[in-house]
Formats: structure tokens, sequence, C-alpha cells
């Protein structure tokens, strides 16, 4: 099976403007990957599937990953002018100095699916997209054109994590249901303190919607008595 330095030159040559990056893995598995601009994606995912040599007939499978915005520290040289005092006179220099400088990387979604070929007998090769940022420019095209099996999971990469795959047959949520707000995969998610609609046997969530419940019932009789107030 060819690496994928020689899988990104025949998608350099057979797909124009590709845009094509490998994505290093640093592990001992060494798997690394590919990483599709968003609009040559499918143009690339379908080479990937009918060219000849890699036949990549399978989308094993697809899953999401969630890149908050990191704060990132590297050391910078500096050079600045100082002022110098030599023998009672004034003189201007140059000194260069070691700073460490902060900036955020801003955060986005990723969707990862792992192709294999069937008919060769080969793979995975590994490849991916990444939205924009994770707010308002979450959208990446949909692979299901190009493979069947992306269509439930897609739904789950965008119930769980948000991404919005323009292009696919029946984008809906697949495990949560359609009025429910949030994803649940996001490093941000927060849990609902309201856990009336499951039902549970374990403990800690028991008393936790015991305390929900006392909440509500005593802001209920505050209610009532200042209501009491009003009439009197």
């Amino acid at each position: 099976m060819k690496t994928v330095e020689e899988i990104k030159a025949a998608i350099d040559a057979a797909v124009p403007g590709a845009g094509v990056e490998i994505v290093p893995n640093p592990s001992v598995s060494a798997q690394h990957s590919l990483r599709l601009a968003p609009e040559a994606a499918v143009a690339v995912a379908t080479f990937l599937r009918d060219d000849a040599e890699l036949s990549l007939d399978f989308l094993s499978n697809a899953t999401g990953v969630d890149w908050p915005d990191k704060e990132v520290a590297e050391k910078v040289k500096v050079t600045r002018l100082v002022i110098k005092t030599v023998d009672g006179v004034e003189t201007t220099a140059e000194e260069t100095v070691e700073e460490t400088q902060k900036h955020v990387v801003p955060g986005c979604l990723e969707a990862v699916y792992h192709l294999f070929s069937v008919a060769k007998g080969h793979g995975p090769v590994v490849i991916r997209m990444k939205t924009v940022n994770r707010s308002d420019q979450v959208q990446l095209p949909s692979l299901t054109p190009v493979w069947r099996s992306a269509e439930f999971q897609e739904r789950e990469i965008f119930d769980l994590f948000g991404i919005v795959f323009s292009g696919h047959p029946d984008l809906r949520r697949l495990l949560m249901w359609e009025e429910f707000k949030d994803h649940p995969m996001r490093r941000d998610y927060v849990e609902p303190d309201d856990f009336e609609y499951e039902p549970t046997a374990h403990d800690d969530v028991l008393k936790r919607a015991e305390a929900h419940r006392s909440r509500e019932q005593g802001s209920g009789i505050r209610d009532q008595e200042r209501g009491v107030e009003a009439a009197q």
C-alpha cells in the first residue's frame, strides 16, 4: 500500500488545488493522516474510492473531535534599543533578549474518517476535515454521497459535536431528541440540572434530581406566599 506521502502526491496530481496536508502522528503507531480542504473534499474522496491502486471502497468509521481554544506560550528573541551610560556618556545600543509570548490558537471541530479497501485488502487511510471555528462556521461537506456508510455516522457527529454536513441526505439528530439543546461531546458541555426526563437508579443522579426538585418546590412556595400578601 502507498505511504501517505505517495497518496498525497497522487491526490495532488488527480485533483488540482486539492489543498491536502499531512498530519503527522507522533505515537508509536505512526498512523499519519491527510487533512482535506473542505471545498475539494468530495472530489478527493471520490478519487480515493475510484483510483485503481487505492480502491478505498469501505468507510469503516467516522468520528468527531472538539478542539477548544488553546493558549500557547512560546519563547521568542526580541531585539530592542537600550540606552547605556559608559564613562558618563549615554549611548544607544541594540540588545537581544528572550521573551515568553502568549497567544490563543482558535478552536475548531474536526471530522475524522477511516478508510479501507475490501477489494485490495489494505488500509486504513485516515482523512480528516476541520471547521473554521466552533461557533458559527461549523459546516463541512458530507461524504455520504461517496461512502453510504457515512450517513448515520455523520448524523451522530452532527448530534454530539455540532458539525453541520452540507449535502447530507437526512441530517438530523441520531441519539438525542430533536428539541435537545447543545452537543454532549463538546468539551465545554454542561450537564443539565433537571433529570426528570431520564429516570435512573444511580444515587448521585437521584440526589441531584431531588435537590433540583426541592429548589423548584421552594420557589413555588415563595410565589404562593407573595400571592397571598398581594391579595391582602
